[in-house]
């Protein structure tokens, strides 16, 4: 820097210097006004987007990927894809030490780096480009961290490759071609023009990383999203999700309303005596805790498995809290229950179920708990709709459509379906075996096997003769 040079950039300092400005009120004004849009914005967000509701952290349970925060996403997604370069992948520490270290030493001995005494974005092309490609990178890496997993094996590694081209191998391209070329900046044109790279080597790094983007985006897009598992996040849908697990993992043994006092008909406890869980003597002597290390652990002694993931069972610490929380307010008279909505939406004269909508929580509720695989159950299950329609050893006979003789219809009637070659001995008994179903769950039942057993709601409609549509004689 000449002489001339410093006497411009401090003649100008002075001037700004003396034109000045109060720190109060002036800039404390303008902190206050860019505070009070960084609170708005948070409070829109927080608003109509909000944070996705997640179960009860636990720690039994392997399947529960943890995901950083979003703005880490792009440092965790660098160190995956870090991983997949052979040889120094698998230090670790490299790219979680070293290369985080090189950046934040980057950054802090930038301004002894930067000597350049011009400010204008064009005169500061180099320092531009390279933050920008840093930037860019980061904001691909996050959005690739966020992109849904390829289902099969070779479509992951060609993605995967994909990923590290677009977010390792092209950016250090750019930023090695910047640095070389800025070495050999004193060339005749950049000095004439005081740039110390030609604006094209910019654009060209830009439209490299947006491309790259772009493509790693249109892939993945192709990829089916996993179904994110709902959380329920209200008092009633709490109790509600309690109520179902409830139906699923301890009606066998303790009944629909927990009175049972004598187990019958569980392979290995049938005569067993126990408490009914419906009376004041467990629900006002046991505390939520004990109850959920009752549950989680299960009694060994009296035959009770585990059900908590911790100890081998199927459930987490959230699902535990949902079973209790439906025991509360459902038996113990010193909790208020709120109103809880029917099982499914009530069906108009004319009106066809479909599974989706009517059978499929019907089924969850009185069903599944027997009719799930490794329960004593003629081989019919019924944890999807397939199932319901193919399995069994009567298969052929089980759901008929059109036709009220239909075991199903029989057994849930009422009537038990007696063995051809035995006519006094039962080959399926009543179902459910110890709950009375309600008339609507019945009816409702009856409407879709003789309707043909639709399974969405637009094939169920279609099938549906509502009075209105009914025409006039």
């Amino acid at each position: 820097m000449n002489e001339e040079t410093k006497q411009k950039i401090k003649a100008r300092y002075e001037q700004e210097l003396h034109k000045g400005e109060r720190f109060w009120p002036d800039s404390i004004f303008k902190d206050v006004i860019v505070s009070l849009g960084i609170f708005i914005v948070l409070i829109l967000l927080a608003t109509f987007i909000g944070v996705a509701n997640e179960p009860k952290a636990d720690p039994a349970d392997t399947s529960y990927l943890p995901r950083p925060e979003w703005y880490f996403l792009f440092l965790f997604k660098f160190l995956a894809l870090y991983g997949q370069i052979p040889v120094i992948g698998k230090i670790e520490w490299l790219a979680t030490v070293l290369v985080p270290a090189l950046g934040i030493g980057l950054l802090t001995f930038l301004p002894l780096l930067d000597k350049s005494p011009y400010r204008h974005y064009s005169r500061r092309i180099f320092a531009l480009t390279v933050m920008g490609t840093v930037v860019l990178d980061m904001v691909l890496l996050t959005v690739m961290a966020s992109l849904p997993v390829p289902p099969t094996a070779e479509e992951l590694a060609a993605s995967t490759t994909l990923q590290a081209i677009g977010g390792l191998w092209i950016p250090a391209a750019v930023l090695t071609i910047l640095v070389i070329i800025y070495a050999f900046r004193r060339s005749m044109y950049w000095e004439s023009t005081r740039r110390n790279l030609p604006l094209w080597v910019a654009v060209a790094g830009s439209v490299a990383m947006v491309a790259m983007t772009v493509v790693v985006s249109v892939r993945a897009a192709a990829y089916p999203k996993p179904e994110e598992a709902e959380v329920p996040s209200t008092l009633v849908d709490q109790i509600v999700a309690g109520q179902d697990l409830y139906s699923v993992h301890c009606v066998e043994c303790h009944g629909d309303d927990g009175s049972v006092a004598v187990i019958e008909g569980v392979e290995g406890l049938d005569g067993e005596e126990i408490t009914p869980i419906n009376s004041r003597d467990v629900l006002y002597t046991i505390t939520d805790g004990a109850m959920y290390e009752v549950i989680a652990y299960g009694r060994p002694n009296a035959g009770m498995p585990p059900f908590g993931k911790t100890y081998g069972g199927e459930l987490s610490r959230s699902e535990i809290d949902y079973i209790i929380l439906f025991m509360r307010y459902t038996w113990d008279d010193r909790f208020e229950a709120p109103v809880i909505p029917e099982l499914f939406p009530p069906l108009a004269e004319g009106e066809v179920p479909s599974y989706d909508v009517h059978i499929a929580p019907i089924v969850k509720r009185y069903c599944v708990s027997c009719h799930r695989a490794g329960k004593d159950n003629n081989n019919f299950l019924m944890t999807s709709y397939e199932e319901i329609l193919t399995t069994g050893d009567n298969a052929e006979h089980n759901l008929i459509a059109g036709d009220m003789n239909s075991y199903l219809l029989q057994v849930i009637q009422g009537t038990p379906i007696m063995d051809p070659a035995d006519p006094t001995k039962e080959l399926i008994g009543v179902m459910p075996p110890k709950t009375k179903l309600k008339s609507n769950v019945v009816d409702a039942f009856i409407r879709w096997v003789m309707n043909g057993m639709p399974k969405t709601a637009e094939e169920a409609a279609a099938l549906s003769v509502t009075p209105e549509a009914t025409p006039v004689p």
